[in-house]
């Protein structure tokens, strides 16, 4: 089947990369089309330790622009999307052996200036043997540093994103592969195959190449019969444990072979620990943490809290594969984590912009760098522009939570909460005209409603119980097996 449309820009990739540039361009005015084979966000950008940060080891391996730029746009996607993204503070042991103290304290007097630190508390020194860190930490560590730093929920900045672009024009077509790509001298004929295997051909004038893990593999489809080796993948996996310790701090320990590990207040009952640094060449869609990465993180934050914790212990684990440009480094925790570009325009025919690497921080800048990257008309606009339901009252988010609890009062006030933090100001939508639970529909468990889920099918591209459970939410982690056996039978159900 043929699609006579003739779009600017084919994006392959329904990841952070993809995502970011499917919203500029599409607010651009651009006729944008995005595929993704899977869910948006299936894979590497719902794996991650979700922090906006600016990447406080990058400054060992002088990464300094990539640590500047991180630390600016940390600042700005705070303001851009303060429901999905607040503040964290971080605590850093000094443990005799390792980093003097007085290297950490440089580094962190770099990372509190060389970004233009606004809205975030700075650094400053802790007795780790007062409480709270005395009750949690081993008795040889005395003196620590807390520095700030944001949490995001990953997979909804890429959902949000999406929204934004599909708000703007920009044609979403989830669970559709790029299976072929062949350029002519005026456009891009791609073949898209959706979930039943049927294929539809489009045309685009320019492809942006954000496959992630599979950058590689669709420039192979561009270019047959050419070598691409340009990826080098490592895998980064993370364990979820009952709550550690009390406390909305979170840690961040140094390890005997100089990576670091975070344990991170997590869905309210958990925390989360990681992460690793492993080569890995086998199928990015199979992924799953081994038993050496369990073992790891387990006896690194064994090292400093005072309770052990064991594989056995953790109630969940995730992992993801990081697509960074191979730049030939000897270890695989100092290959750069910035983002390179490969542009093919060869004898003026119509371009293909493929990326590797890159971090969820700068995925707003990366793809205004993208865009610059291709014949495409000026007009940088998301600085400063809020994602969906990011344009809370200045009087900031408690407060607006405060009032949709009042606005609302037949809603269980936690629900409400979670409703705030998930969706914003857009959390009126959702509601609509119900006026008590029982309009919300079908309960599945911990607050999920039919309301809720249809909301996630119409406006944000869910196709399935675990699109809801795992990415669009972590509710999987707060239901029991047959609450989440019962959303599956929905989807399954002819509605």
């Amino acid at each position: 089947m043929s699609d006579d449309t003739l779009y600017d820009l084919l994006v392959i990739g329904g990841g952070i990369n993809g995502a970011g540039i499917a919203r500029d361009a599409a607010g651009r005015g651009l006729k944008v089309l995005l595929c993704e084979k899977d869910d948006l966000a299936s894979h590497t950008s719902s794996a991650s330790t979700k922090l906006v940060h600016g990447g406080l080891r990058y400054l060992e391996h002088y990464e300094f622009r990539l640590v500047r730029e991180s630390l600016i746009e940390r600042e700005r996607l705070l303001g851009m999307a303060p429901h999905i993204i607040w503040p964290l503070r971080f605590v850093l042991p000094h443990d005799k052996g390792l980093r003097p103290a007085w290297l950490l304290r440089l580094g962190l007097f770099m990372y509190d200036h060389i970004g233009g630190r606004k809205l975030l508390p700075a650094t400053k020194t802790v007795d780790l043997r007062a409480a709270p860190h005395g009750e949690v930490l081993e008795d040889r560590l005395a003196k620590g540093f807390e520095y700030s730093d944001c949490w995001v929920e990953d997979s909804r900045l890429v959902v949000l994103n999406v929204v934004d672009a599909a708000r703007n024009g920009a044609d979403i077509r989830t669970r559709t592969e790029c299976t072929g790509l062949k350029r002519d001298s005026d456009a891009w004929t791609a073949t898209l195959r959706s979930q039943n295997g049927a294929d539809t051909q489009i045309r685009a004038r320019m492809v942006v190449n954000a496959a992630g893990p599979w950058v590689d593999s669709v420039l192979g489809r561009a270019n047959p019969g050419e070598a691409h080796q340009n990826l080098r993948l490592v895998k980064g996996s993370h364990l979820v444990f009952p709550k550690l310790y009390d406390g909305d701090h979170c840690y961040i320990f140094q390890n005997k072979d100089d990576r670091i590990v975070f344990a991170i207040p997590y869905e309210r009952d958990f925390t989360l620990v990681g992460t690793t640094d492993v080569a890995f060449d086998g199928d990015p869609n199979d992924i799953a943490i081994s038993g050496e990465e369990s073992t790891y993180i387990c006896n690194a934050i064994n090292e400093y809290l005072r309770t052990d914790v064991t594989p056995e212990g953790a109630v969940w684990s995730y992992s993801g594969v990081r697509p960074l440009y191979d730049d030939k480094s000897a270890n695989n925790s100092t290959v750069t984590r910035d983002y390179v570009f490969e542009l093919d325009d060869k004898d003026g025919l119509p371009p293909i912009l493929s990326i590797f690497g890159g971090k969820i921080t700068t995925y707003r800048k990366l793809a205004e760098h993208a865009l610059e990257k291709l014949p495409v008309a000026s007009g940088a606009w998301t600085e400063g522009a809020d994602l969906p339901g990011g344009d809370i009252p200045a009087d900031g988010f408690d407060a607006f939570a405060a009032q949709m609890c009042d606005q609302y009062p037949w809603c269980p006030d936690a629900v409400m909460l979670r409703l705030c933090r998930a969706y914003g100001t857009d959390v009126q939508t959702l509601i609509g005209e119900r006026r008590d639970w029982a309009g919300m529909g079908q309960e599945f468990g911990a607050g999920l409603t039919e309301a809720e889920v249809r909301y996630l099918v119409e406006h944000e591209f869910a196709g399935s119980a675990d699109d809801i459970l795992w990415r669009r939410s972590k509710l999987g982690l707060h239901m029991t097996k047959t609450e989440r056996s019962a959303l599956a039978s929905w989807f399954a159900q002819d509605r």
